[in-house]
């Protein structure tokens, strides 16, 4: 079966380069983000940790933990830590799962079940398709997953404006339209009638027609 937008994110217990965690556990009451790499050393991951590490308050603000995987055991990740500050200008201060077993890239379908061997003699081009981004909610539930090519650096400032999308929609029950930024017009949803709308938003409905209005950002 497939991981889809809705499921609960699958549990498991792993080394991480902060100690043994439960997922789940460590996720607690918030929200939580997963991007996965596959393999240390590799020059465009190093450029993603890094920019990760300066923009973690970000994340923190928005209640939403940060935790990286990479394919490879985490004796290796500290090493890599090294290079990514010497590099980027930033320590990683964010857990890194240990991955050696392919135990949780394949647990999240990033690669097959029947993928033999571990992560020894493997190649990033083996591993390419751990390459996705999870978000996942309080409720442990997947609200967000997209996977990345290998060439691509990932961009996390649209990472941060769909997690401030999910979280107002999550909480007003409202939608937000293409290229929406925090601090704009949000649409309402098609199932609230006119009068509805209009008694939930006294402060003003734009209509553009019957199934598409605008109102200000709830909260703002």
């Amino acid at each position: 079966m497939s991981i889809r937008l809705g499921d609960t994110a699958p549990d498991f217990k792993a080394e991480t380069t902060k100690g043994p965690i439960n997922f789940h556990e460590w996720i607690g009451d918030g929200w939580a983000m997963l991007f996965s790499h596959p393999k240390d050393f590799t020059p465009v991951c190093t450029t993603e940790l890094g920019y990760m590490a300066r923009i973690e308050p970000e994340f923190t603000k928005r209640n939403c933990k940060i935790i990286g995987l990479s394919v490879d055991p985490v004796e290796s990740h500290l090493r890599w830590e090294k290079d990514i500050e010497a590099t980027q200008g930033a320590a990683v201060g964010y857990p890194m799962i240990g991955d050696p077993e392919l135990a949780v890239a394949k647990l999240y379908e990033m690669l097959p079940a029947e993928e033999p061997n571990t992560s020894e003699g493997r190649t990033p081009v083996t591993n390419q398709t751990v390459r996705t981004v999870f978000i996942i909610g309080p409720d442990k539930k997947i609200k967000l997953q997209l996977t990345y090519p290998m060439s691509t650096g990932r961009n996390f400032n649209e990472i941060l404006r769909v997690l401030d999308s999910i979280q107002l929609t999550s909480a007003y029950k409202v939608s937000t339209p293409a290229n929406w930024n925090n601090g704009e017009e949000v649409i309402i949803p098609a199932a609230l009638s006119e009068e509805e709308a209009k008694a939930k938003y006294p402060d003003g409905v734009r209509v553009v027609n019957a199934y598409l209005r605008y109102v200000a950002q709830p909260g703002s």
